[in-house]
């Protein structure tokens, strides 16, 4: 028996709880597309509102909708022209390793 596409509710109920924390920061960041979140984690747009409205207080997920609606330009990874689809931090090398900042 071949089972369709999974249904929202399904999505939100295989997120494990500490895979939580991470998907609050990713929707947080100005810069992590939606798409990222989704590649990763399986949940789209609409599925991370209502997850974020599940998981933060009232006031902080109005002032979050309302930053994601006005700088949604910035979570759009065709108009933020995004190179890679996973984040890789400022002070990562090609290799994947960190570059060391100060000298001790």
């Amino acid at each position: 028996m071949t089972q369709g596409p999974l249904t929202r509710k399904d999505r939100l109920a295989q997120i494990l709880a500490e895979d939580v924390p991470r998907i609050v920061k990713m929707a947080l960041e100005d810069r992590t597309p939606f798409e990222m979140i989704e590649a990763q984690f399986g949940l789209k747009p609409d599925d991370v509102i209502i997850f974020m409205r599940k998981h933060l207080k009232r006031n902080s997920f109005v002032r979050w909708r309302e930053r994601a609606h006005t700088q949604g330009h910035l979570k759009n990874p065709k108009k933020y022209h995004l190179e890679s689809d996973r984040f890789k931090s400022p002070n990562q090398r090609q290799d994947g390793s960190i570059k060391q900042r100060y000298r001790f």
